[in-house]
C-alpha cells in the first residue's frame, strides 16, 4: 500500500494576554509541553547503500525546470558545496538503521503526449513508475501543472509506495510529485506562495524562479526522505500504517530555526535575488528543504 504525504497548512497558535499567577504559568507550561517525537522502527527493510534514481517526466515540463530538479538529486551527495549544502540535509538519512543511502540519477523517460490523459487514476502511478525498469532503484513520476491527479491538491502533494516482486526483481519503490503551480500553490508551494488557510503572511520568493517547481523540491524531498526510511510501510513511522508520520513529514511546515504555524522559520536570503533558501547544491543552486526528523535526537533537525 503506498504511503501518502500531506503538506498541510497548519492553524495559528492564539495567545493569551491575561497575566496568568506563578501556579497558572507551571500549570500551562505543562499542558503545552511537547512530548518526544519518536518513529517507531517496525522491522522493515529500508533503501540503503546505491540507488537509481530514475525519472519519469509525465506531461511538458521545461529544460529548465527538469535540470532545476535533476540538479537537486545530484546534490543529495554532493559534499563540495558550500554550508549549509543539500548533502549535509540528505545525511540525516545515514544515521537510520543500515548507513548511508547513495542517490543517482539513472534514466529520465519524457512522456510529453499524455498517454494516460490529464486526468490520473491512483493505479496509473505505478504503471507509469514501471516505464523504468525496477531493481535497487526509486522510480520518480513527475507530474506536470496542467496534469490533475486523484487526491492532489485536496489531501496530498506527492505520494510514495511500493511494488510487489515479480520475475526476480526485487520489490519496487516509487514516487510521485506534481507541479501544483495552476492548482494549488497556496497548499502545495507553501512557502513561495500565499496560504489557503491560516495566517496570511507574505510568501517566500523562491530561489529558482519558479514556483511550482521550488514547490515540487520541497514535496520531492519530504517523499523522498520518507522513502528511503520507510519503504515498504514496515521502517520508522509514528502513529497507523495507513496513514504514517515518516521521516519528514512528521516535521511538516519547519525550513528553519524559530518555526510555528504560518511562519516558516528564519532562512537564508539571497542579497541580490532577495530569494529564500536554507541548502546550496551542485551548479550553484539553491534549494529550500524541510525539517528532518533525527533519530539520534529524536527532534525535527533543520540546516539554519
Amino acid at each position: 500500500m503506498a504511503s501518502f504525504y500531506h503538506f498541510a497548512i497548519l492553524l495559528p497558535l492564539f495567545l493569551c494576554f491575561v497575566t496568568p499567577s506563578v501556579s497558572t504559568t507551571r500549570k500551562l507550561a505543562a499542558l503545552v509541553e511537547q512530548q518526544p517525537l519518536v518513529l517507531k522502527y517496525h522491522n522493515g527493510a529500508l533503501l540503503k547503500g546505491n540507488v537509481t534514481v530514475n525519472l519519469i517526466w509525465y506531461g511538458k515540463f521545461t529544460p529548465v525546470q527538469r535540470s532545476v530538479i535533476v540538479d537537486f538529486i545530484k546534490s543529495l551527495n554532493y559534499n563540495r558545496a558550500p554550508v549549509p549544502s543539500t548533502a549535509s540535509w540528505w545525511k540525516t538519512t545515514a544515521k537510520y538503521r543500515g548507513g548511508p543511502c547513495t542517490l543517482t540519477v539513472g534514466k529520465q523517460i519524457l512522456l510529453e503526449n499524455y498517454s494516460l490523459g490529464k486526468l490520473l487514476k491512483n493505479s496509473y502511478l505505478p504503471a507509469l513508475a514501471s516505464k523504468a525498469n525496477f531493481g535497487n532503484s526509486i522510480n520518480v513520476v513527475l507530474t506536470a501543472k496542467d496534469v490533475a491527479v486523484d487526491g492532489f491538491c485536496m489531501s496530498r502533494c506527492g505520494t510514495h509506495g511500493s511494488t510487489r516482486p515479480t520475475r526476480g526483481l526485487k520489490r519496487g519503490a516509487y514516487l510521485w510529485v506534481g507541479n501544483s503551480e495552476t492548482q494549488c500553490p497556496g497548499q502545495c508551494a507553501w512557502p513561495f506562495h500565499q496560504p489557503i488557510y491560516g495566517p496570511q503572511t507574505p510568501p517566500l520568493v523562491s530561489p529558482n524562479g519558479d514556483v511550482g517547481v521550488d514547490g515540487m523540491i520541497i514535496n520531492l524531498a519530504t517523499v523522498l526522505a520518507n522513502a528511503v526510511t520507510n519503504p515498504f510501510n514496515n521502517g520508522y513511522f509514528q502513529g497507523p500504517a495507513t496513514a504514517p508520520l515518516e521521516a519528514v513529514s512528521a516535521c511538516t511546515g519547519i525550513f528553519g530555526s524559530g518555526a510555528y504555524p504560518g511562519y516558516p522559520g528564519q532562512v537564508l536570503v539571497d542579497k541580490v535575488t532577495g530569494a529564500s533558501y536554507n541548502a546550496h547544491g551542485v551548479n550553484g543552486r539553491k534549494y529550500l528543504l524541510p525539517a528532518m526528523w533525527d533519530p539520534q535526537t529524536s527532534a525535527c533537525k533543520t540546516l539554519v
